[in-house]
């Protein structure tokens, strides 16, 4: 006897029919207390049959209907299933409007949702983050994890091996500061630096690069590996300081011939300096307006201060000499000295 039919009023078909249809609810019903009204409902008239000749019938279905009604009501195992069953969900977003990277990969079908709690679940306890996690459990390789990361990040992948940085760009950052970031400067476009990096840069870092190029930047996303290659290879030991001495020695030879055979190191610019060296500027700076505002005012000090019991000159052309001088160095310091 076909229970499914003769008790429940489901059509012929597939045996045994799904969830949704053993329950007698519309496809995909997302209200769990719709869900579970039904199964009262069925499960009373199923419930007539628990004695007689159709015990053992009325007791497998009754568990069937159960554990049916239990995975629609429970919102992971639902959406699970869901899906098996071809639903298609919009793209679960975080607090910036962004699809978490394990979302990335289930989407693009490079992992499951049960691996995708697995890769969670290993994160969390040994405190890798979700992409370096998912690719160490070589559930994914690297470059598909650095693509589903730019995804998420809403930044372009790059492959370092299609880039040639230029020179002058990558002379303006120290081997220090791409090795501790994992970065890599690669060119201006559109009035913005471009950088290869692993992860998004942070706040500070964005900031030096910013000082440093005097443009905003531009991150784009790429392996791990890629970047580390790339900095053996555009940094490793004497080829920055013979790619900054080729680029200064057109400018060298020229000062070098009006000095009669005396070369000068040019001074850098302002936006070439560390944040640490354009604040020792600044108070080097404050300091040559100061003295020149005091030397002019000094036959006055020493008059005052009994060094001397005529002064050299009056206190009006001493203020005039003082306001002219230091009018000249705040100028000087403004405009040349910090730019």
């Amino acid at each position: 006897m076909d229970v499914y039919k003769e008790w429940l009023g489901i059509p012929e078909g597939p045996r045994p029919p799904d969830h949704y249809e053993l329950l007698r609810c519309v496809r995909f019903e997302d209200d769990p207390e719709k869900i579970r009204t039904h199964y009262k409902k069925l499960n009373a008239h199923v419930r007539k049959y628990a004695t007689g000749q159709y015990s053992v019938q009325s007791q497998e279905l009754l568990n069937e209907m159960a554990k049916a009604m239990l995975c629609l009501t429970d919102p992971e195992r639902k959406r699970d299933y869901d899906e098996s069953l071809g639903r298609e969900f919009a793209p679960q977003r975080d607090e910036f409007g962004r699809m978490p990277l394990l979302d990335v990969l289930v989407r693009q079908k490079h992992i499951s949702r049960e691996q995708k709690k697995e890769v969670e679940s290993y994160a969390s306890r040994t405190g890798l983050s979700e992409r370096d996690a998912v690719v160490q459990m070589k559930l994914v390789g690297p470059e598909p994890a650095a693509q589903a990361l730019a995804i998420q990040l809403g930044f372009s992948y790059v492959d370092l091996e299609d880039m040639l940085p230029e020179d002058h760009i990558l002379d303006m950052v120290p081997r220090a500061l791409v090795k501790k970031h994992s970065i890599l400067p690669l060119f201006i476009d559109d009035d913005r630096l471009l950088i290869a990096c692993v992860d998004q840069p942070g706040h500070e870092l964005e900031e030096e690069l910013r000082l440093r190029y005097d443009v905003p930047i531009r991150p784009v996303i790429t392996t791990p590996r890629a970047v580390n290659q790339a900095i053996a290879k555009f940094y490793a030991p004497g080829v920055r300081d013979e790619a900054a001495a080729a680029q200064t020695a057109g400018t060298a030879r020229p000062a070098a011939a009006k000095s009669s055979g005396r070369s000068k190191e040019p001074r850098k610019n302002w936006n070439q300096l560390s944040a640490e060296e354009q604040h020792k500027r600044k108070q080097i700076g404050y300091i040559i307006i100061c003295w020149t505002l005091i030397i002019p005012m000094l036959p006055q000090i020493l008059y005052h201060v009994g060094v001397t019991t005529v002064p050299l000159l009056g206190f009006f052309p001493c203020l005039a000499l003082a306001a002219v001088a230091g009018g000249l160095a705040g100028w000087w310091v403004t405009q040349n000295y910090w730019k």
